[in-house]
C-alpha cells in the first residue's frame, strides 16, 4: 500500500471517529421531535356532542366527516396502558372522556400525556363496550375493534403549534372521594382524590403478582378516607410491577376505567402515587377477620363473625341467640393501631341493632395483655344505634377524641354481651382511626 494513501486512510478513520464522539458529547443522538401535521384543517364538533351520538348498547358506524378535538391522559410508556388511548375533551375541568381502540404499542412516543389530538370519526364505530363508550375500527369479531396500526394516522392527528405538537399542561380533575369517582360520566378522565391508601392487606406487597417470573394483571386494593374502596388495576406489563406498594396515605392520581360493572382504576406511573402521609385505619369488614382483629370469646359459644350485611356490605356480627338467648361476652380487639408522629387523632365507626340487650362497650388500651379481662381499658362514649325493632338504621358513632393516646400504639376494643333473658344483635362496619 502506497504510505501516503495510508496515512490517509488512518487519518480519516480518526477523524470519523472524532466527529462522532463530538456528536455524542452535544446530545446529537437525543430523542427526535415528534413529527406533527395538521392532518384535518378544523373540527365540525365537540367531543360531546360526538359521544352523545353512542347508544346505550352496542354501536353505530359513523359516516360522515365528524372531527372533534381532545386531550391525551393515558401513557403506555411504563406498560400499563395497553393498545388503547384515553382522552378527555379539556386539559382541566373535562366534561367528557372517550378511548379510542388501536393495534400498535408505544403511543406515548406519538400522542403523549397532555397531546392535544384532533379526529375525524369517519369509518370508525361509536358504542359501548365492555362498560365503557370508545371508537374503534369495524372488526367482524368485535363490536369495537382495534384500528390498525397502519391506520392511525388516518383517524388521529396531533394538533401543531409553530414550535410542533400542541401539548398542554394536565390539571387532575380533584374529586373529594372514591364513590365520587365511581361514576360513568368521569370514565376516560384524569382525576385525583386525596387521603387515599392501599388496603392493609396489600402492605408488603408489590405492584404486580408473580408466576414463573413473569408478570400477571394484578388487582391492588385502596380505600379513602372516608371508608370507600376501589381497586388499581396494574397491567402484567407494567414497568413498575416489582415496586412494593408504599404504605402511607395521600393523593391518587389515575384515569378512571370500569370493565362491565368492575371498576378499575389505571395509574400511568408511580408518580400518580403520592402517598406521603401517615397511615389512617379503616376497617370495612371484607377481608378476613384475623387480619386487623382478635376474637376472644370469654363466655359463650356465639362468637364475633363477618356476615354479608353492613354499609355497604359485609360488616361484623355478634349475636348470642341460638335457638334460645345464651350469656355471652365476647371481645373483638384490634391489632395494634399505629399514633406514632400524631399530635392528635380519632375514632369513628357505624352500628345497626336488633332485638332487646345490652348495648356494645367501647374501649381503647395502649397497654394490651393478651386478656381482655386483665388489661386496663378506658371505655369510650358513642353513639350507637337506638332502634332494636329493625335492621338497616345504620347509626355514625360521632368522631370519638383519641387524643389522650396520640404518639402510642393502642388497641381498640368492643365488648358485646348477652343474658339468657336478652341477647340483642349487633351488627358493626366502617371503623376508622384518622389523625394528624
Amino acid at each position: 500500500m502506497n504510505i501516503k494513501k495510508y496515512f490517509n486512510l488512518v487519518t480519516g478513520v480518526a477523524f470519523a471517529a472524532i466527529s462522532i464522539t463530538s456528536c455524542v458529547q452535544k446530545d446529537e443522538w437525543d430523542t427526535p421531535p415528534i413529527k406533527c401535521e395538521n392532518k384535518f384543517a378544523a373540527t365540525t364538533m365537540t367531543m360531546a356532542a360526538f359521544k352523545a351520538q353512542a347508544p346505550a348498547t352496542g354501536y353505530i358506524l359513523i359516516n360522515t366527516d365528524q372531527i372533534f378535538d381532545g386531550y391525551v391522559v393515558s401513557s403506555d410508556e411504563n406498560g400499563n396502558f395497553y393498545k388503547t388511548i384515553s382522552f378527555q375533551d379539556k386539559p382541566e375541568n373535562p366534561t367528557v372522556g372517550l378511548q379510542i381502540e388501536v393495534d400498535r404499542a408505544s403511543n406515548y412516543a406519538d400522542f403523549p400525556v397532555g397531546a392535544h389530538i384532533r379526529i375525524n370519526a369517519k369509518g370508525l364505530r361509536l358504542g359501548t363496550d365492555r362498560g365503557a363508550v370508545k371508537i374503534g375500527s369495524v372488526d367482524p369479531s368485535f363490536d369495537i375493534g382495534r384500528i390498525p396500526g397502519s391506520l392511525v394516522s388516518r383517524y388521529v392527528s396531533g394538533v401543531c403549534t409553530g414550535n410542533g405538537l400542541d401539548i398542554a399542561a394536565m390539571k387532575p380533575l380533584d374529586l373529594a372521594t372514591l364513590k365520587i369517582a365511581q361514576d360513568e360520566k368521569y370514565i376516560n378522565m384524569l382525576v385525583k382524590v386525596p387521603n387515599v391508601q392501599f388496603a392493609a392487606g396489600e402492605i408488603g406487597k408489590k405492584y404486580l403478582n408473580y408466576v414463573a417470573g413473569a408478570g400477571v394483571d394484578t388487582d391492588r386494593n385502596i380505600v379513602d378516607q372516608a371508608g370507600n374502596a376501589t381497586i388499581i388495576r396494574n397491567s402484567g406489563f407494567a414497568s413498575f410491577g416489582s415496586s412494593l406498594v408504599p404504605e402511607g396515605k395521600g393523593d391518587l392520581t389515575f384515569v378512571v376505567s370500569r370493565y362491565n360493572t368492575s371498576w378499575q382504576m389505571l395509574i400511568r406511573s408511580t408518580k400518580d402515587v403520592n402517598f406521603g402521609g401517615k397511615r389512617f385505619f379503616f376497617e370495612g369488614f371484607d377481608g378476613v377477620l384475623s387480619d386487623n382483629w382478635d376474637a376472644v370469646s370469654v363466655t359463650g359459644a356465639q362468637i364475633w363473625n363477618i356476615q354479608q350485611f353492613g354499609n355497604p356490605k359485609p360488616c361484623v356480627v355478634m349475636n348470642g341467640f341460638a335457638t334460645v338467648n345464651n350469656a355471652n361476652e365476647d371481645w373483638l380487639i384490634s391489632k395494634p393501631i399505629s399514633l406514632l408522629g400524631f399530635t392528635s387523632a380519632s375514632l369513628s365507626f357505624e352500628t345497626d341493632v336488633r332485638y332487646a340487650g345490652n348495648p356494645i362497650e367501647v374501649f381503647v388500651t395502649d397497654n394490651y395483655s393478651g386478656n381482655p379481662t386483665t388489661t386496663t381499658w378506658t371505655p369510650l362514649s358513642a353513639i350507637l344505634d337506638p332502634n332494636n325493632t329493625a335492621f338497616n338504621t345504620w347509626t355514625y358513632s360521632g368522631d370519638i377524641s383519641l387524643n389522650a393516646f396520640a404518639n402510642k400504639n393502642v388497641r381498640i376494643a368492643f365488648k358485646y354481651t348477652s343474658t339468657t333473658t336478652a341477647a340483642a344483635t349487633w351488627e358493626l362496619d366502617n371503623v376508622r382511626v384518622v389523625g394528624n
